[in-house]
């Protein structure tokens, strides 16, 4: 009888229920699983979000690029992770943003709580304070470092690693320097929160970066068969930076 409920009636219902139980109730049966994913502004994911999304977040634009509350949720489970970061940073209230304290000759980054190893991913980040003298965003495995002593290029100086400087436009994997990148003559240098697209494609095993609505290339080809964490390191004390997991990239 449960099976032959309206989808009205079982939207209601659901929207009580958390993720582990609504995960459960998807494959109860083929009118289930469609109320529950075949609409990801429906009241049910609305009320979860509500729940489970920290206020901070909610009240800002961090997520203004995430339009439905199901990828909302999906975006703040991508986040950066608290218990795989540097000693020297923390996760701020929103969920979504690293803070690095201003702790001297320490370079300090950060892993997201989800790792990929196959399908495209794509999330932004953006740095909302100063660069400082290196500023890296890019991929890690779960064995790369995230800090050391010095202020250095962290993510990229091992073979666990793949970064892009947004100081001088450098590439680097396994503690050298794989060229420039964006690819171009006089390539503009990062400002202060602008966001840059990442693009990891598991399929191709391609890295690549966009800034606005620009493709900027493919920066790294030839990753690895692993789990593969987006990640950043910073150096400058006070800064923070914001990480946003947008799901599939959508090509054109």
């Amino acid at each position: 009888m449960a099976a032959r409920l309206p989808a009205r009636v079982l939207e209601l219902v659901f929207s009580y229920l958390d993720m582990a139980d609504l995960y459960n109730c998807a494959l109860v049966c083929r009118h289930w699983y469609y109320c529950l994913d075949g609409e990801e502004n429906s009241e049910v994911w609305r009320w979860l979000c509500i729940r489970s999304l920290p206020e901070e977040a909610l009240r800002s634009d961090i997520l203004c690029n995430v339009p439905t509350y199901k990828g909302k949720i999906r975006a703040f489970k991508h986040a950066f992770s608290s218990n795989d970061c540097s000693r020297n940073v923390y996760i701020k209230k929103n969920g979504f943003t690293l803070h690095r304290n201003p702790i001297a000759q320490s370079t300090d980054g950060a892993r997201t709580k989800i790792g990929f190893s196959e399908g495209r991913h794509s999330w932004e980040i953006w740095w909302e304070g100063p660069l400082g003298t290196v500023a890296v965003i890019g991929i890690a495995t779960k064995r790369a470092p995230m800090q050391c002593q010095g202020y250095v290029a962290l993510l990229g100086s091992d073979d666990q690693s793949w970064g892009w400087n947004l100081v001088d436009n450098n590439l680097l994997h396994n503690g050298e320097i794989s060229g420039s990148f964006p690819q171009c003559n006089n390539a503009p240098k990062y400002q202060i929160g602008e966001r840059i697209r990442i693009i990891l494609d598991m399929e191709d095993r391609t890295l690549a970066f966009e800034r606005g609505y620009e493709f900027l290339g493919v920066a790294f080809r030839g990753l690895p068969k692993a789990c593969l964490f987006p990640a950043v390191s910073a150096v400058y004390g006070n800064t923070e930076v914001t990480m946003v997991y947008l799901g599939n990239p959508l090509d054109g």
